[in-house]
């Protein structure tokens, strides 16, 4: 397996892959939806425009199984979205291409990755917590969508939140 910087010729892997990725976040709350193609292109385009690095795992006969895009704003890396297919994780695949952020993250003398973390995605918190990192920054607070369910609450210090 190669971790590289996408390319021109990945792009039908990638706008695969994004809409995979969007359809496992909508589980995570709570929704179901189908790969949206069209919306994925449309994804890749705005991270190409935005010149946000996108790096692929490309796996010898299986082609692109999984991909990483980061947002650099000064010194400071977002892993704006990592996703591996299900039959190729647990293979390292995910910290391979995670090694790209933090090596974007130490060049401009910045010291971490920044993530924005579903609260339900317990695969990848896990996964970063075997990584190290541990430490709360930010919420994010806002008002339900139409028809959203909120099965559960979060408790951050002494604030109780509907998720």
């Amino acid at each position: 397996m190669v971790v590289r910087p996408a390319t021109d010729a990945d792009r039908g892997y990638l706008v695969r892959l994004i809409a995979e990725f969007r359809v496992a976040l909508a589980a995570l709350g709570g929704r179901t939806a189908q790969p949206d193609a069209k919306a994925a292109a449309a994804e890749l385009a705005e991270y190409e425009a935005r010149k946000f690095p996108v790096f692929v795992a490309d796996l010898e006969g299986a082609g692109v199984v999984g991909y990483l895009v980061c947002r650099v704003d000064g010194k400071v890396v977002w892993a704006e979205s990592l996703f591996v297919l299900p039959d190729h994780r647990r293979r390292g695949i995910a910290s391979d291409l995670y090694d790209q952020a933090e090596r974007l993250a130490a060049g401009p003398g910045g010291q971490t990755v920044f993530n924005w973390i579903h609260p339900n995605n317990d695969a990848i918190i896990a996964f970063l917590r075997k990584r190290g990192y541990d430490v709360l920054n930010l919420i994010e607070v806002r008002r339900p969508v139409a028809d959203e369910p909120a099965s559960r609450t979060i408790k951050v210090g002494s604030h109780t939140f509907r998720h």
